[in-house]
């Protein structure tokens, strides 16, 4: 990015209060743009206050709500995702939207900055984790499958865009089939559609987790199409 007349990197930050900070990280770090990416963790405001763009890592998303809040870094964040590209993964989906279902008793803060109601441990307590092949257009080798690690994962609901909010694209389904038998559904009379991973204007949400393998497509995505300006994209 240009400042002042001046080329300097990309600043990407990482919320790093709780979760999966240090593998978000890593991806970034092996992504092959050639402008040059710096990746910071974020715990202050003044580590907010360098970034041009954000990721809220998966974690537990009422207990990185309150660090933020502690942290004095809640209210920057509020103001942040108005103007600035950010990404959520699992516990930072739930932060990113407007509403959500099963918070824990007390309430859960959230960032309002996705238009969409999603449910907090959505798949409840039959299973914790589970795996399943997505096919992502869009993403770099479009033809091979990600891998999309689902870990006591939310689950979108609704999608509430008012007039005037950006659109809502929906980058990745989860197909019925894929689902693990503890899951899957036995009324067939109409197919659902699980969204997992939706981007409207500058923000980006997956409810699983892209930065638990080795697979760094969903990371360039973030930045080729949210984080550089659409006429600035940088060769990989």
């Amino acid at each position: 990015m240009t400042r002042n007349g001046m080329e300097i990197s990309t600043v990407i930050g990482i919320l790093a209060l709780q979760g999966a900070f240090a593998e978000h990280q890593a991806a970034l770090e092996r992504l092959p743009f050639r402008i040059k990416l710096e990746v910071i963790l974020v715990k202050t405001p003044e580590d907010l206050q360098r970034c041009d763009a954000l990721i809220i890592p998966g974690g537990e998303s009422t207990t990185i709500a309150l660090l933020a809040r502690l942290s004095g870094v809640l209210d920057p964040l509020k103001e942040f995702v108005k103007t600035k590209p950010v990404w959520g993964t699992c516990a930072g989906a739930i932060l990113l939207s407007q509403a959500v279902e099963n918070a824990k008793k007390g309430g859960q803060e959230l960032l309002g900055a996705m238009s969409i109601t999603i449910a907090r441990n959505g798949w409840g307590s039959q299973v914790e984790s589970f795996e399943a092949a997505l096919e992502v257009e869009g993403l770099q080798n479009p033809d091979v499958p990600f891998t999309g690690i689902f870990i006591r994962a939310p689950v979108v609901l609704k999608l509430t865009p008012s007039p005037g909010d950006p659109p809502i694209n929906v980058i990745a389904k989860l197909s019925p089939n894929l689902l693990p038998p503890s899951l899957a559904s036995t009324d067939h009379s109409d197919e659902p559609k699980i969204f997992v991973a939706l981007r409207q204007g500058l923000h980006f949400l997956t409810t699983f987790h892209p930065e638990l393998t080795d697979d760094n497509r969903f990371h360039e995505y973030f930045v080729r199409e949210c984080v550089f300006p659409l006429e600035k994209r940088p060769a990989a």
